[in-house]
C-alpha cells in the first residue's frame, strides 16, 4: 500500500515489528512513509495514537480471532471507519460474523478451497 502512495499505519505490541516491516518494504518503514505505533490494539489510546480516527481502512490482523473481531467492531462503531476487515482464522466464526455484517477474511478457508481445487484437478486428470 505504501508503494501505491497510501499512508500506512501499523499498530503492534511487539517492538521487533519494526524489523519485520523493514524486511517487507526493503528499507526503514518510516523512510518508506509508514508509521509504526507500539501498543495493544485493545487499548483505545494505542488505536488513537496509530490514527484510527482518521483511517479510511482498518484491518484487524492480530494473532487472535477474538481480538480481531472486537477491535474491528470498535473501529466500525466507535471510530466510524468506512472499511473494516477482520482476519478470522476459524472458518465457522468468520462465516458467522460475515453474515452479521462484519467483513472477514479467512486464510484457513482460502487454504482449504485451494487444496480442494488442486485435489479435484488432480483427480479429474487421473480419469483421462
Amino acid at each position: 500500500m505504501l508503494a501505491d502512495g497510501h499512508e500506512v499505519s501499523c499498530l503492534d505490541e511487539d517492538p521487533e515489528a519494526e524489523g519485520r516491516l523493514q524486511a517487507v518494504v526493503g528499507k526503514d518503514f518510516a523512510e518508506a512513509g509508514g508509521t509504526l505505533t507500539i501498543g495493544t490494539a485493545l487499548e483505545a489510546s494505542a488505536l488513537e495514537e496509530a490514527g484510527v480516527a482518521k483511517a479510511d481502512v482498518f484491518i484487524a490482523s492480530t494473532d487472535g480471532d477474538n481480538t480481531n473481531i472486537v477491535i474491528a467492531q470498535i473501529a466500525e462503531r466507535k471510530y466510524e471507519v468506512e472499511t473494516v476487515i477482520a482476519r478470522v482464522m476459524d472458518p465457522l466464526r468468520a462465516e458467522w460474523y460475515a453474515k452479521r455484517g462484519l467483513t472477514t477474511v479467512c486464510p484457513t478457508r482460502a487454504a482449504i478451497e485451494l487444496l480442494q481445487g488442486r485435489v479435484r484437478a488432480m483427480a479429474s486428470g487421473m480419469d483421462d
